[in-house]
């Protein structure tokens, strides 16, 4: 998440560099998030995300309010795809207060078995404990252990992964919480959420996987592709700009950079916004 130097012959990262790089991190919140696991970080991140979550889909507020609409809440299951995501902490922080169903992908053999091992645990029959005492790594995820929501484990990459298709292009590993008794409950998604993994994708794998996440998206919509990753600055000029990082061999987009990847995979963008709240040093973060 620190910036890196900008350089005139940039490079693209490289899949098994990036692999590599993520195997020697510790699965805590500490070592996906570059140290600030700890901090304010996460609490004040994953508000944001339910708050631009629901801009998008208001009817999936949970509390009568000026953001929900004076309507019934949707009769189907809600589903979203989170790829790249490490041990599983924007499912459990961010996806599962608003939707029903989510389905994991990450190809970091010990962060999906932490984010496995976190999931059963909240299948699990546990003694009730205080879970706002908790630290937010440890407090079981939402409407796991009720089987009123359900997570579904998934190892692959998402330059292998076809969205609409994961079961054929990653390993299943699991399933835990609700059990689906309708063929329609697993069809296509509402939501393809890419957070801070998008990074470690050339741009050419990028637009492909964006056009195969589209096609996934469920036909009676609106479904989205949310994108939230570090933006470096614009170039002089007001060019695209892009930054390689050799620690983990990823890149960081310009705004220009990240909106000529969206033209190019036949997207529209929706809405955008500034993650605010977080600690100064960092890139700008943007949904």
């Amino acid at each position: 998440m620190a910036s890196s130097p900008s350089s005139p012959q940039v490079e693209e990262p490289v899949l098994q560099d990036s692999l590599s790089y993520w195997e020697e991190q510790k699965a805590t919140y500490d070592g996906v998030l570059g140290g600030y696991g700890s901090g304010s970080l996460p609490r004040t991140e994953s508000l944001g995300s339910r708050k631009f979550l629901l801009y998008l889909f208001p009817e999936l507020s949970t509390v009568q309010s000026v953001v929900r609409p004076l309507k019934p809440a949707p009769a189907r299951r809600f589903r979203a795809l989170d790829v790249g995501a490490g041990i599983g902490r924007v499912t459990s922080d961010t996806l599962l207060h608003l939707v029903s169903d989510v389905v994991l992908l990450e190809p970091v053999e010990s962060l999906i078995q932490a984010a496995l091992s976190q999931g059963r645990a909240s299948a699990a029959k546990a003694p009730s404990t205080n879970e706002s005492k908790l630290p937010l790594q440890k407090r079981k995820w939402k409407g796991i252990a009720d089987g009123s929501k359900s997570v579904t484990f998934l190892q692959g990459t998402l330059q292998a992964c076809d969205p609409a298709n994961p079961l054929r292009t990653a390993t299943f590993l699991g399933r835990v919480g609700y059990i689906p008794t309708s063929p329609d409950d697993e069809s296509g998604f509402d939501v393809v959420w890419c957070q801070w993994c998008l990074t470690y994708m050339t741009d050419a794998d990028l637009i492909t996987f964006l056009k195969r996440s589209q096609a996934a998206l469920r036909k009676e919509g609106p479904g989205v592709i949310v994108v939230k990753e570090n933006v470096c600055k614009d170039g002089e000029g007001d060019v695209p700009e892009i930054r390689f990082d050799e620690e983990d061999s990823s890149v960081t987009r310009s705004d220009l950079h990240w909106k000529m990847v969206f033209r190019d995979a036949g997207l529209s963008l929706l809405h955008e916004r500034v993650q605010h709240g977080l600690p100064r040093g960092l890139f700008m973060v943007k949904m």
